[in-house]
Order: structure tokens, then C-alpha cells, then sequence
């Protein structure tokens, strides 16, 4: 089993000792762990108050994270989509739907009192495994 940190250039720093994502290879399959990601851009700074923009700026950072590790969202086995408000499910669901329109991953939504930096809506982590690479 071969264990690799993702960390993508000009990304948010992260907030502790923690990545924002891992590959773990085994056998012929790669996994991808992508840690929960938030509307924080490359500076710390929140990208817009509007839970639909968050919502496609977490996704645009998710598949930049696949990406680096040689998957994408199609790959996407499972992904848990934390938010403040259920009442944003009717604003994120369509956006969740364009993103996974082809894996249409298992999928949890939970109502949380809130997230690690102010003003966040929403945070999603995913896990994704597509094949191996040839080396």
C-alpha cells in the first residue's frame, strides 16, 4: 500500500495539521480522500456570502484536488455535504447534480450550527477511486 499527500500549488493553507486530500493505492486502485473543503480562496478570505457560489467554488477546489491526484469527479464514490441552513438543499442539490452527473455518488447531507470560518455555508468531503497508474 502506497500512502501520498495532495497538496496543490497556490491552494488555501490549511488551518492545523491536517491535508487536503491523500491518495492511498492499493492493488490496482486508487483512493482519493479529500478532506471537507470551504468558500475560502487562496488567501483565507471567504469568496462570497451566496451559498450557490460557495457551493460551485467547493466543487471547482474538490476536482482541482482530484485532479492533482489523477482522478476526477466522475471518480467520486461518496461525498458528505455539511451546511448551516437546510433550507440551501433547494440551491445546492441542482449544483451537487451537474457536478456528479455522471458517478452520482452515496451522499449525506447534515445540518451543522456552523463551520470553521465565518460566513462558510457549506463544506464538502469526498472519496473517490479510479485505477492505479501505469508507472
Amino acid at each position: 500500500m502506497q500512502r501520498s499527500k495532495i497538496a496543490p500549488a497556490n491552494f488555501t493553507p490549511t488551518m492545523g495539521a491536517y491535508s487536503h486530500g491523500y491518495t492511498v493505492d492499493v492493488g490496482d486502485a486508487r483512493f482519493v480522500f479529500v478532506t471537507g473543503q470551504i468558500a475560502l480562496d487562496e488567501k483565507g478570505e471567504l469568496v462570497s456570502e451566496d451559498v450557490g457560489d460557495q457551493t460551485r467554488y467547493v466543487f471547482d477546489r474538490i476536482s482541482r484536488i482530484l485532479t492533482e491526484a489523477g482522478s476526477s469527479l466522475d471518480d467520486v464514490v461518496k461525498t458528505q455535504i455539511f451546511v448551516t441552513d437546510m433550507s440551501y438543499f433547494s440551491t445546492i442539490s441542482p449544483i451537487r447534480n451537474e457536478y456528479y452527473a455522471k458517478s452520482e455518488p452515496v451522499s449525506t447531507l447534515v445540518g451543522v450550527n456552523s463551520l470553521v470560518h465565518p460566513g462558510c455555508k457549506i463544506e464538502i468531503e469526498v472519496i473517490a477511486v479510479s485505477s492505479t497508474p501505469e508507472t
